[in-house]
């Protein structure tokens, strides 16, 4: 087997020409023989030799096994750009992470990272607003933003939907957000919400002389979500939520390709099922990657102090590498055009009391969304609303929680209640 011409130990190709990828392996064969037997199943290769794969192609198109860890089980891989077609991220999945997982001869399979040359990434539009751009409709620059999902998920009528997402509005929240399985219901119509939620909108915006976001979900099959999409643009919306697991990231590009001038807001329901296992699945930092090409402008990365699992090592990683600038590495040409940063999303399980560790750990360019710390407040969503901007503003200014608490009743009460 060390003579399969897969395996091309210690040369790393350039990145320029391959997409490099990183797998975590288990199997019972030899780590060398198992790590070919995914190269040659994930590309030009099968389950036996081939009269029809010639030296010349398999020169070419044949992936490099160019780094093998066997104390870690770590195998790396090189495969030729050719492979892959440019802009297809379904095409992508279903070499990378696709046949390789039904093997036999594989226990434990998990996609860990995977780089992209530059000629890859241009074939892609990327976020339309990223942070900058969602900060210059909101004009905040120099905070976290404050969001909160609408909680009960799903129970509540249109216009209630509405009149909630005011109230909080005017008490300092900067965005509210539908949950993700909140839809078209037939007790909260989804052309109802938009309308009735933007009405009030517009007077919440005059009131405190802010702009305000209202993420509207239109999770959906394609032709759905479309529709839906435009329902909010046509009636003055500026961002919309994608469930981009269940929908699917093509989906979500084939939206971004549109160009409606619509915040695309993702959110990560059902992920889980393949990253949560870390000997199995697929790294939640490539799927994040993979958001980003799509074009999501501010994706659900994790909290570190919250109810989901993401460990600060973990989360940290993904939100830096989906707030990096991608293109003038490996010195190659930087004129290509700009995939924009994401901004990253905490959420799940926050209340105020959370809210100055989650700042050390994550720092500024996030939103901060509070769902059931808000309106599980003992004094109501106002009070909830209250109490989550001024642990805000308390970090801000550099005094502790506990004695900013003092002189702000509604800081006071979600502390008393949550710690």
């Amino acid at each position: 087997m060390s003579r399969s011409p897969y395996l091309k130990l210690n040369t790393k190709p350039a990145l320029q020409g391959h997409l490099l990828t990183v797998y975590y392996l288990e199997s019972d064969l030899p780590l060398s023989e198992a790590a070919v037997k995914i190269a040659e199943e994930s590309s030009i290769g099968t389950w036996t030799d081939l009269a029809t794969l010639n030296k010349k192609t398999q020169a070419k198109l044949g992936p490099k096994i160019y780094c093998l860890e066997t104390k870690n089980r770590i195998v790396k891989i090189a495969y030729p750009l050719d492979l892959f077609e440019l802009g297809n991220i379904a095409q992508l999945l279903s070499a990378l992470a696709g046949n390789i997982f039904s093997m036999k001869v594989i226990k434990n399979l998990r996609l860990l990272d995977i780089q992209f040359p530059q000629k890859y990434l241009n074939s892609f539009l990327g976020p339309a607003f990223g942070i900058q751009g969602v900060r210059n409709y909101l004009r905040i620059y120099n905070r976290p933003l404050i969001g909160s999902i609408i909680k009960p998920k799903v129970g509540l009528s249109a216009k209630e939907q509405a009149k909630l997402s005011y109230n909080i509005w005017l008490n300092g929240i900067d965005l509210v957000k539908d949950d993700e399985n909140l839809t078209d219901m037939r007790f909260n119509r989804f052309s109802d919400r938009v309308r009735e939620v933007l009405k009030l909108k517009k007077i919440a915006e005059a009131k405190t002389k802010s702009k305000k976001v209202y993420v509207f979900n239109i999770t959906g099959p394609a032709d759905l979500m479309l529709n839906r999409a435009k329902v909010v643009k046509k009636l003055g919306g500026r961002a919309v939520m994608i469930d981009i697991v269940s929908c699917g990231l093509d989906n979500a590009q084939f939206l971004r390709k549109q160009n409606l001038g619509l915040i695309l807001h993702g959110h990560r329901a059902g992920h889980s099922m393949f990253t949560k296992n870390p000997r199995h699945g697929m790294a939640m930092l490539v799927l994040a990657k993979l958001a980003r090409l799509a074009g999501i402008d501010q994706l659900h990365t994790g909290t570190v102090v919250g109810k989901m699992e993401g460990t600060a090592e973990e989360v940290l990683s993904i939100d830096e590498i989906i707030k990096e600038d991608w293109f003038g590495v490996n010195n190659e040409p930087t004129n290509w055009a700009r995939i924009k940063p994401i901004l990253p999303v905490a959420s799940g399980g926050l209340h105020p009391g959370l809210v100055h560790k989650l700042i050390k750990i994550l720092g500024n360019d996030i939103v901060i969304n509070f769902g059931g710390g808000l309106h599980g407040h003992p004094d109501g969503s106002i009070a909830g609303a209250r109490a989550c901007c001024q642990a805000l503003e308390a970090v801000e200014k550099g005094v502790g929680l506990e004695i900013y608490s003092q002189e702000h009743i509604e800081l006071k009460a979600a502390l008393d209640y949550w710690r």
